[in-house]
């Protein structure tokens, strides 16, 4: 059974209590898969899946209108990774369940699908919901990508790696302002090249920090780390050869709202030794 926690809670109660019936659907289909005195599964799967298509829709039109409404930056990238859950989902929806082993099988591959693409998108993206200044107002700021008092954690290997984060992220700052076509796309890899690597060594010493003091918020600290890493791995090249200044400037807006708000509300609830 997939649980529903305190982690996942993101603050606006009609938003939360939209996600708990995501949850309800997931292990919905849980125990459809996991229920073995029903050998044939087609309607129990039809259905599952028609549900799923439609409340998702109903959901995502709630959480973007929210997010219009109040300029949120994460808004561009929510409506892509909806549009990706969509998809998905319709393609299960024409998948051929006609015999009981790809019943079976579309329903191992929708409860994996529907595990992943949950946490990933909460803790990695609907977290930021409502935490962030308006667009507006974000990207005026003198120098967004400062690395202020405010973020300091008290922890001095996870502080100096805060800031080396910062400055990665302060380049790409740069390079949106002062976008080459010539050499800017190399520019582009070269940086998010530096930022997955870098990125992923600091997740790894946070969380061996995490567990050398026995730090209860590790789980949550993990799913989180996994999340991030994995919209990082998941960054469309194609798309920001065809618009790359646009493409950077929303990668931009993504990664200094979620490093922000994961230090501010998560990374500095770890207490220092």
């Amino acid at each position: 059974m997939f649980r529903f926690t305190d982690d996942c809670l993101i603050g606006i109660e009609q938003i939360d209590n939209e996600h708990r019936t995501l949850f309800e659907l997931l292990n919905k289909a849980g125990y459809i898969l996991e229920n073995n005195f029903c050998s044939d599964r087609y309607q129990d799967v039809k259905e599952i899946i028609e549900e799923l298509d439609n409340y998702a829709e109903q959901h995502f039109s709630h959480e973007e209108a929210y997010m219009a409404k109040i300029c949120d930056p994460e808004l561009i990238l929510q409506r892509t990774q909806h549009e990706y859950f969509r998809e998905k989902i319709r393609n299960y929806a024409f998948a051929n369940i006609d015999t009981e082993d790809e019943q079976y099988r579309v329903l191992t591959e929708l409860v994996n699908f529907l595990a992943k693409w949950l946490y990933r998108h909460i803790l990695g993206s609907d977290v930021l919901i409502g935490k962030l200044p308006p667009l507006e107002e974000w990207m005026i700021r003198e120098n967004p990508c400062e690395f202020t008092d405010e973020y300091l954690t008290g922890i001095e290997l996870i502080d100096s790696e805060h800031k080396e984060l910062f400055s990665i992220v302060e380049k790409a700052n740069h390079l949106v302002k002062s976008y080459d076509e010539a050499s800017g796309y190399d520019k582009i890899l070269d940086i998010l090249d530096m930022l997955k690597e870098y990125t992923k060594d600091h997740f790894a010493d946070e969380e061996e920090y995490m567990e050398s003091i026995g730090y209860d918020g590790l789980d949550a600290q993990k799913r989180a780390h996994d999340a991030f890493i994995q919209k990082l791995e998941n960054i469309d090249l194609s798309e920001i050869d065809r618009n790359p200044q646009e493409s950077l400037q929303q990668l931009l807006e993504f990664l200094l709202g979620w490093l922000v708000n994961h230090i501010l509300y998560t990374d500095k609830k770890i207490p220092a030794r």
